[in-house]
């Protein structure tokens, strides 16, 4: 077989490829706001979600991040939201991790806090994504109602994109969510007594 004979078939391959993704695509006509999971053990859940708030900043659309149980803290990606004050917000309402606070009473108090802000802007028209970063974590304690959590979800308007992270997702969140995509840990440098980086983990 020749070099010819090898790109003709792989030019029919991918006419008959680009073919079939064009009847499906016909069919995706429908336009609206997503509920989007991020959980799992491995790396990369809130990474991932800011990346999309980048992808809004580059579309011109306001997105609010409520970061539950993270305490304020120098990140890169605070710098670099800083730089859209008109179209971002990055709000650290917790306090830290739950074995540094080891206080359950204040832990749940942050938790309100941080879901009374979050709940305004997914009610909100005017913000087109609102980052839930860690709520998973504070579902997980029971520091909120997961039916609360669903039920504004539900109310929120129709092109408002909902982000939550964190690890052990519910299996109700989960089955309201359009999207959820599950990190898995293959490896970690973490566990090679590599601390955190500036520029990777935050």
């Amino acid at each position: 077989m020749t070099v010819t004979d090898d790109n003709d078939r792989h030019a029919e391959k991918m006419r008959k490829i680009q073919a079939a993704r064009a009847r499906m695509m016909q069919s995706k006509t429908v336009e609206r706001g997503l509920v989007i999971v991020h959980t799992g053990t491995g790396k990369g859940k809130t990474t991932a979600a800011l990346g999309m708030v980048c992808r809004m900043i580059g579309h011109g659309m306001k997105v609010s991040i409520i970061q539950f149980i993270k305490g304020a803290m120098e990140t890169g990606e605070q710098a670099v939201f800083d730089a859209f004050p008109d179209l971002v917000e990055m709000r650290p309402l917790g306090e830290g991790f739950t074995w540094d606070t080891q206080d359950r009473e204040r832990d749940i108090a942050k938790v309100r806090e941080a879901w009374e802000a979050a709940k305004a802007r997914i009610l909100d028209p005017e913000w087109k994504m609102v980052v839930c970063d860690e709520l998973n974590i504070a579902l997980r304690y029971d520091y909120l109602p997961v039916e609360e959590v669903l039920a504004v979800l539900a109310a929120r308007p129709a092109d408002t994109h909902v982000v939550i992270t964190g690890r052990n997702a519910k299996p109700e969140l989960i089955e309201a969510a359009d999207l959820v995509t599950e990190m898995g840990l293959v490896k970690h440098p973490f566990r090679s007594g590599v601390k955190a980086q500036a520029g990777v983990e935050f």
